[in-house]
């Protein structure tokens, strides 16, 4: 097992990972911009290491910067937690060849799965329904006008490299293709360095189910479930469950049954995620593979009793999976919330700012994953998210029950949250039944804002 383990990144993931490295006896080194001095992370950790000014390009993407902190403070292995380094292949090459243990997949899983388009090639291969589309990267505007002939109105046009919403449109017909191609090749561009599009039919009202995997070097692989991600805005994420309110025993074991079977064609390792699309049939098409650990996996680890992160760790370090797949069991329902620094009623406008005062939800079966302290400063320079607000409860009624009460304890001033608006949606019927799918919050956008009020009112029973 490792002695010392580089976190190379911050906030709530790097928090978490310090915690568990410190259970299982193992030293942590944080790294941290200037921007970041006094967060959190920069202080629980064994070690800490500034390298270099806010922006991340300079800091939390240097790559030179990373392994020299590494090297100095003699870390053997490297953590990049998700989002920044997580998903670049480069990195992961660097760190191997620089001797220090990358704790995630190869670089050639990460590089395969990190292009959407080559990632569809795999799933293909493997016998796993692909989102009708065009069959590899389309030659530019005219050659995405000939593909889309074939496929047929409406589609989506994908970023190959994209991630996060980014390079992503929707058209309608050949007049939108025109407009929005350009459009989303431009995006690409500039957030990836990488303008290859294809496209995809679109599939109307999915549900967005994603498979959590473990894979170790040996070639044992298992699947902890599904994570229902459908409550998403602009493509983003914002509220995850487990196991999904749309799914049977049937369905999960199909699809879990798939993705471990991606995993083997493909001789992956590592902590993964297969991200399905799921039509009213209940018919699942494979959509792309994130090769890192998910801001989600909470919910996973809540009902599996497994810890994700440090299932990585071990597995970086050689250990063999100690679990079989009908070890896996679930117990109960788990819901998380993100709570970012965004203000709703002012489009979800980023809130920077300092926190002046706090008080995070406990209790049974509540969990915050957060860098937050009274008197903390929030930078403008990163990702909005201040804290995952996880619950778990024997059923999904009493989980719902336990987030509201969760979210009327959780106090924070000095900037605006979304704390009211997931109060919001955990009032809605709809979630409330189970009934929503990816357009959920663009229908109930204005009826949730008006809905939105402060979650330290008395709750109707």
């Amino acid at each position: 097992m490792f002695r010392k383990i580089l976190i190379a990144n911050r906030g709530e993931i790097a928090v978490t990972i310090i915690r568990a490295c410190r259970e299982m006896g193992i030293r942590s080194v944080a790294v941290f911009s200037e921007a970041d001095r006094s967060s959190l992370h920069a202080q629980l950790a064994d070690e800490a290491i500034c390298i270099g000014p806010a922006a991340s390009r300079d800091s939390y993407l240097n790559i030179q910067s990373i392994l020299t902190a590494a090297r100095v403070t003699g870390a053997e292995a490297i953590h990049p937690g998700y989002g920044f380094l997580s998903e670049n292949a480069t990195f992961a090459r660097i760190c191997d060849a620089c001797g220090f243990v990358f704790i995630g997949p190869t670089e050639q899983m990460i590089a395969r799965m990190g292009d959407k388009a080559s990632a569809r090639a795999a799933a293909r291969e493997a016998g796993i329904p692909v989102i009708p589309g065009s069959p590899g990267i389309v030659d530019g505007l005219a050659g995405a006008v000939d593909a889309a002939r074939s496929i047929g109105f409406p589609l989506m046009i994908k970023a190959a490299a994209g991630g996060g919403g980014r390079g992503m449109r929707i058209a309608h017909n050949q007049a939108e293709l025109e407009t929005s191609f350009q459009t989303a090749a431009t995006e690409a561009r500039n957030c990836f360095s990488d303008d290859r599009m294809y496209l995809e039919r679109l599939v109307e009202n999915p549900r967005h189910i994603e498979i959590q995997l473990l894979a170790d070097q040996y070639g044992h692989a298992i699947h902890l479930g599904d994570r229902d991600c459908s409550i998403q805005r602009r493509h983003q994420k914002m509220l995850e469950e487990a196991v999904s309110p749309f799914t049977d025993s049937d369905l999960r074991a199909a699809m879990g049954e798939a993705a471990v079977r991606l995993a083997g064609s493909i001789g992956y390792r590592g902590a993964g995620t297969v991200e399905f699309l799921v039509d009213d049939n209940r018919q699942f098409y494979f959509m792309e593979m994130n090769t890192r650990i998910q801001v989600e996996h909470p919910v996973s680890e809540a009902v599996t009793g497994i810890n994700l992160i440090q299932a990585q760790i071990r597995m970086a370090a050689g250990e063999p999976l100690a679990i079989r797949q009908e070890d896996v069991s679930f117990s109960g329902h788990s819901i998380e919330c993100r709570i970012n620094a965004e203000d709703p009623l002012d489009g979800f406008r980023p809130s920077p700012g300092v926190v002046t005062s706090l008080h995070l939800p406990g209790g049974p079966g509540v969990r915050v994953d957060s860098a937050l302290y009274q008197g903390c400063r929030i930078p403008p320079d990163y990702d909005s998210m201040l804290a995952k607000l996880i619950v778990h409860a024997p059923t999904r009624p009493e989980a719902i029950a336990r987030m509201r009460r969760a979210l009327m304890e959780f106090l924070i001033s000095g900037l605006a949250t979304t704390v009211d608006f997931h109060m919001a949606i955990m009032r809605d019927p709809d979630f409330i039944s189970g009934h929503y799918h990816i357009g959920f919050l663009d229908e109930k956008m204005p009826l949730l804002l008006e809905q939105m009020r402060p979650v330290n009112e008395e709750e109707t029973p």
